[in-house]
Parts: C-alpha cells; structure tokens; sequence
C-alpha cells in the first residue's frame, strides 16, 4: 500500500467515525453501531472509500487481542479459578444447545450435514469484541449477568481454534498433516508454559529496569510488545492470539505495575477496537443484500431467533431467569450475534469445499449484519427487563413514632450505629430501601421502614419534627446530600450526624455547615496501622499516640482546604505539604526518644 493510500485510508477511517460514532451515542444507541455505520458507509458497498477490508479486519483484531489483555489485568489467578465452572460448565452448554440448534437449522435449510455441522458450531461463537464493549459501556461486566456472558465468550474463544483444526479433517479433499498430532499438542503446552514463565518471572524485572528509565514511550514500547508478542507467539502455535493475551493479563493482575499497563495499552486498544469494528462494517455486502433481500433478511432474523432462544434456556442453567429483575433476555441480546471468528471458519470451510456454492458469503453477510443488530437487541432487552421488573415498592406506613433518633440508610454503616445506639436503650426509626435487608432485619427485631429518606413526606412521617438527632447513613453520596439539604431547610433543629464515603464527600457535607461528619475507614484504617506498628515493635502506648496524632493531623487539614475553597490542583500541592510536615514531626518525635529512652512518648 502506498503512502497515499495509506493518508487517505486514515482520513476516511477518522473522519466517517468522527462524524457516525457521536450520533449513535447521540440517539443512545451506543459507539459499537456507530462504528459500524461508519464502515458501511466508506466500504466497498458504501462510498468505496476503502478497498482493502480483509487485510484491515486482520490488522485490527489487535483490538480484541489488547482489550483481552486489559480484562486479564482485572482478574487475579484466584478469581479466574473461581470462574471455572460458568467457563466449562456454562460454556460447554451454551455451545452444544445453540450449536446443535443451528445445526438442525443447516439441515433444513439444504446444508449437507458436515457443512451444517461446522456451520452451526461456528454461528453459535459470539463477537468478544462487540459483546464486551457493550457490557463495558452499560455497566454490566460486574453484574450477574456480565460476569456470565464473560465466562462464555472465554470458553468460546478457547474452543475456536480446535473448531478450525476440525474442519478439514471432516473434508474428503483435505490433505492429512505430515505433522503429528502429538507434536502440535506438544507446541501449544510449551507455548502456555511459555507464557506463564514470562509472565511470572521475567515480565515483572524487565518493567522494574524499564521504569527507573524514566521514559514513558520506552514503557508504552514494552507494552505493546509484551501483548503483541504473545500473541504472536500463541497465534504460531495454533492458539487464540485473545486467549494468550487474556493468559498473560491474569498473570500480572497482581503486579505493582498493573496500572501502568492499563494506562499505556488503554489508547491503542480503543483506537483498534473502533478500526476493527468498522472493519466490520465494511465487510457488509450490500450488493448481495440488494440482490436475495428476503433470504438475508430470512437468515438474520432466524438465526438470531434461534440462538436467542437457545442461550435463553442456557440462561435459566446459569440461574439468569429468575428473581424480580430476570437477566436471560440481557444475556441472550449480548451474545445472539455471530462472532469474528465465524469469518475465519467459513474461509477455511469454503477452501475444504464443505459449504456449497454461495453459502459461504450468504452466512458471513448473516454474522455481519447481526453484530449490527446487537445494540437495537440489547436495547429491547433493557426495555423487556423494565417491563418485567416488579413496580417500585410502595413506603412503609409511618404512623405516630416519637423516636428520638433518625437512621437513614441501614447498610453496613448504619447498622453499626443503629445497634450501639439500640444496645444503649435508645430508640431509633430506621429507614432504608432494600427489601431484603429491612425482612432480615425485621425478624431479629429492628424497626424498621421502607422508604426513601430524601422524600419530605416520608421523614415527616417517621417523626422528624420531633426527633432530635438525624444519622445520614445512605450509601450514595447524590441521596446523602440531598437528604442533608432537605433536613437542614425543613427541620432545621435537628443534629445531623453524617457518614461520608470519602474526601470529597467529606468536604461537601461540611460545606453545608454538618459538623458531625465521620469517614467510614478512617477510623478502622487507623486502627489497622496503630496494630501494624505495634507488630513492628513499637509499644502500644507510642502506636496509640502517633495513631492519635495521625488524626488530629488530617482531620486539621481537612478543616483548612474546606475553608480555602481551593482548585483540586492546589489541594493537592497542599495536601502533599502537610504530609511532609507530619513526617517531620514524626522524625522529631523519634529522636527526641532516642536521646531520652526513659521518656514517656506523647503526641502533641
């Protein structure tokens, strides 16, 4: 390819999804879409802006190779273990139902069998990359749901390079290996051990000597090499060049330099991910489209209808379709699609002659447009989970309750301060909105009431007019000041104790003129490292003291950035001063011991 070319390519690529990506996210149908609207506009079928879609496709499945390094770095070897049996188990299901579904679909729809087979397994593979970018974008990789469609896609792309070696074997053309099959076996165990050697000993010195250099493009450099070479290496000896990557990302998930990876990877891997999505979008045949309309349209929609249903019923397997918000039409929308790997299936089977003449394009137009489909699915789906949730719980009726004492929000918190203060006698209204926890609650007698605490009516309700102390427990920090902001305006008598879930929060409740205000951690924190010291050997008088003076400490710089107003970048220059002060001090403290050992430590 010419440089020309090359400028021109880059100024087609960038401008369409300059131009497609924002609307999309615009009529929030999310930045996969607009990805691939862009490249069906400057295809081959669109404007022809770009001609060379295969080779571009194989370039930017680095995308996928990067973004499954990333997810490794966030999984540990021991919460990868705990995966195993969504993995083997879920995965196993999901590939045989929805396989042996299409199958059958194959069969019927005139495919010989071996050609159904290896059709049926390959559509039953769902886009890593589109699924997880969409999860990522809604939330729902931490959720049941996200973990689930997680654990299959990474079964699937363990189970995608056996699915290739397979498919000329069931060819009466193909031609036997002259390799063994025990020496291929033999490369791909030596290319792991490989991996998880060079993961775990040599990865982490050569990013230790990389950093005390002090140059940054030196450590992007060895990032992407690390991934980039693995992956290599992993594709050489016929393994998924993602599944080498993902191997290498768990590996280091506890090395101190994990952020550093992320923070150097995170831009090539967004930049390849969007070039490989529209990639897609340009393998879009819309000549063939315009020519069978009705058989395209009659593919789609019946494989994705049936994949769909299959990972339905693999949905209620994992426990997906059940409870007040069922889940399974979430996770059959992220992986109805067909995946990127379904394109490398259907070369090989077209080359071993085991998918009859058009066949071939008919089903990689069909994958194509269904991973166009999959934000319109995932979109329905949101709307299917609304209308099947339950509707919000009424509040509690709150009838004639004189406590003195307000608590809202009976979390983890909370419940420490509702039981000291029920422990001491003292009476309590509690008011939180989870269900489950107000039923548990309930049955070792607490009292207490569903309701949203920010609600005028409701506070008014649980007494507010007549309590005297208001205890803000809510663990979001929107709803805690916005509780605070309503006591304070309609039941200005009332002593607020509020928990703030960090600094920020802390500094906004003070800002609102709350003088009780506790950080959850602070205090455990403290007492976590007053007990290190006196692991250590310091005394627990002296532990006690300097974990005393730590606080008085902190807490009086909190008291100062609060009254200066100051910009985040001064609050920090400021932040790292006191730090040193405190160091100082503590450094003074520690010889004036030294030169009387007799002397009583004491914290001023």
């Amino acid at each position: 390819m010419s440089e020309h070319s090359l400028l021109e390519d880059a100024i087609a690529y960038l401008g369409a999804a300059v131009v497609c990506v924002p609307l999309a996210a615009r009529l929030r149908l999310g930045s996969v879409l607009g990805y691939l609207a862009a490249g069906a506009a400057i295809g081959p079928s669109g404007l022809g802006l770009v001609s060379n879609v295969e080779s571009i496709l194989h370039f930017s499945e680095l995308g996928v190779v990067l973004m499954l390094f990333l997810i490794g770095l966030e999984l540990e070897p021991s919460r990868l273990w705990q995966l195993r049996g969504p993995v083997f188990g879920g995965g196993a299901a999901q590939l045989i139902a929805c396989g042996g579904a299409l199958m059958v679909a194959g069969v019927a729809a005139g495919l010989p069998l071996k050609g159904a087979l290896i059709a049926g397994l390959a559509l039953a593979l769902s886009s890593t990359a589109i699924a997880v970018q969409t999860m990522k974008e809604r939330g729902l990789l931490a959720q049941p749901v996200g973990r689930a469609s997680f654990a299959i896609l990474l079964f699937q792309d363990i189970a995608a390079i056996p699915l290739v070696g397979v498919v000329p074997l069931l060819s009466d053309a193909a031609v036997p290996s002259a390799e063994p099959r025990w020496v291929g076996a033999a490369k791909v165990a030596a290319a792991i051990l490989g991996v998880v050697v060079l993961g775990r000993f040599a990865t982490r010195p050569a990013l230790r000597v990389i950093a005390k250099t002090g140059l940054r493009e030196v450590s992007t450099a060895f990032a992407l090499l690390l991934v980039i070479g693995i992956a290599a290496l992993m594709s050489r000896v016929g393994v998924s060049m993602g599944l080498g990557a993902f191997l290498a990302g768990v590996l280091l998930a506890s090395s101190e330099y994990r952020h550093a990876l992320e923070t150097d990877i995170e831009p090539f891997k967004g930049l390849l991910m969007g070039l490989f999505f529209i990639a897609v979008g340009m393998s879009i045949d819309f000549a063939l489209v315009a020519s069978h309309p009705a058989l395209i349209a009659a593919l789609v929609a019946g494989f994705t209808l049936l994949k769909a249903g299959a990972l339905g019923l693999v949905a209620r397997r994992l426990g997906l379709s059940g409870g007040p918000a069922p889940s399974g039409a979430m996770f059959a929308a992220l992986l109805a699609q067909g995946g990127e790997f379904a394109f490398v299936v259907f070369g090989v089977a077209r080359e071993a002659r085991l998918l009859p003449g058009d066949w071939d394009k008919r089903l990689t137009l069909t994958v194509a447009l269904s991973m166009a489909l999959t934000p319109l699915l995932v979109i329905a789906a949101e709307r299917w989970q609304r209308r099947a949730a339950p509707p919000p719980r009424e509040a509690d009726a709150i009838e004639g309750d004189d406590a003195e004492v307000i608590l809202a929000g009976f979390g983890r918190f909370g419940q420490i301060v509702g039981r000291l203060l029920f422990a001491s006698g003292l009476r309590a209204t509690v008011l939180d909105v989870d269900p489950d926890s107000i039923e548990l609650l309930r049955r070792f007698g607490f009292k207490v009431f569903y309701g949203d605490a920010t609600r005028l009516d409701l506070l008014e309700s649980a007494g507010a007019g007549r309590a005297k102390v208001l205890v803000d427990a809510i663990d979001d920090v929107t709803a805690s000041l916005a509780l605070v902001d309503l006591a304070q305006h309609h039941f200005p008598h009332l002593t607020i104790v509020a928990r703030a879930r960090n600094v920020t929060h802390w500094l906004e409740l003070r800002r609102r003129g709350v003088v009780i205000v506790e950080r959850e951690t602070f205090d455990s924190a403290l007492t976590a490292g007053r007990r290190a010291l006196e692991a250590l050997g310091v005394g627990a008088h002296e532990a006690f003291e300097r974990a005393a003076k730590f606080r008085r400490h902190n807490v009086a710089m909190l008291e100062e950035l609060q009254r200066a107003e100051l910009e985040q970048t001064e609050r920090t220059a400021r932040a790292r001063a006191a730090r040193d002060q405190l160091e100082r001090q503590f450094e003074a403290d520690r010889q004036e011991l030294d030169r009387h050992p007799g002397a009583e430590w004491r914290g001023r």
